[in-house]
């Protein structure tokens, strides 16, 4: 391909390179024609994930710097050690040349922008192209990191707010992440779920008395010493005001799941902003991981408790991202493994999660809604052909897709164009606090990013038809 491209004239090289805008016109999600045949091919069957022709929708700078970032993404021995040569790299080039590089290269590819002005044109453009933003605040907290404090959680819940009033700018049925440990202790959170395997820790944290708390009514947890009391208090109504923010907003929140050490409390707290705000639609969704063996016990259980509670539910299904971590607790602290035994268990396991969420969405109509939030093409198949067979609005309904800005495009960019609800999950912030966020993400998803190979494939040949002027 290089050797092609040395043969051009050096203007022509120019133009290919130069970074180019895409016109709404060009990029605007299309109306599928009007079929001449009698019997049109129905639209999950013309859904094509494999041949990259959405590609001829990036320009020629996006085409290179994604087959770059993804060739470096690729290596397991970079990713491991890529806080060694971030650090490396800094002191040898200094923190401006440093940062330039990584806006061209990693932030460039996977991060919205550090200025609203930034975010802003980067959700006008992925709107242009049928993707809808879900953007995340790249904050959150593990045992042993917490801050003294509420300052710190206070700040956070004022990024929350910001995160919410960029969300809700243009867009269609918005959404945003939030992790729960940005607002409340890790190790508060460590604790609840240690207190909730008691017995008479349950009936204390009740979602009732929780929700009570969350309402700012005087009460204290038996289970908590005083100063837990007051930290669990202050983050209940931190949550309460993102939440109540987020519905005047008209923005969806998508609460993360984390480790199996804090989900059960980031569960309780979770259910309890649902019971307050989820009386007459879903703005607050949890998260359930597929890679785990209980998960399709817990949704089931989550369900039935928030229909006891009369309000609405909203799920987002992950595979899961924390695998290696969780089983090298388990093995050291002596307990079962959580996590399912192979990735085909993890496949199957996610498969009947989806089933059961979208018999959900069927029987449940406008009460429950669901983001199917993966990159594997087989799940996004089996979604688009089921939401088919049962009459589900793929544009506006209660179904939509999610995945990490700068990956999957060909899966997502197909999506758009053909009218689904596909969301980005989109961070944004300056570079220091980003890419922190995204080494943490490279290694909770090595997984998927070594299986992006086809998409350098699809990138490679894009850009050598454009090289050689092929149609």
């Amino acid at each position: 391909m290089l050797n092609c491209g040395l043969r051009l004239p050096h203007r022509r090289l120019a133009s290919l390179w130069a970074p180019q805008a895409v016109s709404s016109k060009s990029t605007s999600p299309q109306p599928a024609p009007q079929a001449a045949a009698k019997d049109p091919m129905p639209a999950h069957l013309s859904l094509n994930l494999n041949d990259g022709k959405v590609f001829h929708l990036k320009s020629n700078w996006e085409l290179t710097r994604g087959l770059l970032v993804f060739r470096l993404c690729s290596s397991p021995w970079l990713v491991r050690k890529a806080p060694t040569v971030l650090s490396i790299s800094r002191r040898v080039l200094g923190h401006r040349l440093w940062t330039s590089v990584l806006r061209l290269t990693l932030y460039g590819q996977f991060v919205a922008g550090e200025t609203h002005t930034e975010v802003k044109e980067t959700l006008r453009r992925l709107q242009n192209l049928g993707i809808r933003p879900l953007l995340a605040v790249p904050i959150e907290e593990d045992v042993g990191q917490a801050k003294e404090g509420e300052d710190w959680y206070d700040k956070n819940a004022q990024s929350m707010l910001t995160c919410l009033d960029l969300s809700a700018v243009g867009a269609v049925n918005p959404m945003m992440q939030l992790k729960v440990t940005a607002l409340m202790a890790a190790a508060l959170c460590k604790t609840i779920a240690l207190r909730l395997q008691e017995q008479e820790a349950k009936s204390d944290l009740s979602i009732e008395r929780v929700v009570a708390a969350m309402k700012a009514e005087e009460l204290n947890f038996g289970c908590l010493t005083q100063e837990e009391n007051h930290h669990f208090k202050k983050s209940l109504r931190r949550l309460n005001s993102v939440a109540q923010y987020a519905v005047e907003k008209g923005v969806r929140v998508l609460v993360d799941a984390e480790y199996t050490y804090i989900n059960p409390a980031l569960r309780l707290v979770t259910v309890a902003m649902m019971a307050v705000w989820n009386t007459q639609k879903p703005w607050i969704w949890n998260t359930y991981q597929g890679y785990l063996k209980d998960t399709l016990e817990r949704l089931k259980q989550d369900i039935a408790l928030t229909e006891r509670l009369g309000v609405c539910f909203g799920m987002k299904l992950v595979r899961g991202a924390y695998l290696e971590k969780e089983r090298k607790l388990a093995k050291e602290k002596g307990y079962p493994d959580p996590v399912q035994p192979s990735w085909e268990a993890t496949n199957e396991n996610y498969q009947r999660c989806l089933d059961f969420g979208l018999d959900q969405v069927s029987r449940a109509r406008g009460r429950f809604e669901m983001i199917v939030a993966t990159h594997n093409e087989v799940s996004v198949m089996h979604t688009v052909q089921r939401m088919a067979e049962m009459g589900i609005d793929k544009g506006a309904g209660p179904v939509s897709f999610g995945q990490l800005l700068g990956m999957c495009d060909q899966i997502s960019l197909a999506l758009g164009q053909a009218g689904y609800a596909i969301y980005k999950s989109i961070p944004f912030g300056s570079v220091e606090e980003v890419i922190p966020y995204l080494i943490r993400r490279a290694h909770e998803n090595q997984s998927v990013l070594l299986g992006i190979r086809k998409e350098q494939d699809l990138l490679q040949m894009e850009l050598r038809k454009r090289v050689l002027r092929r149609p």
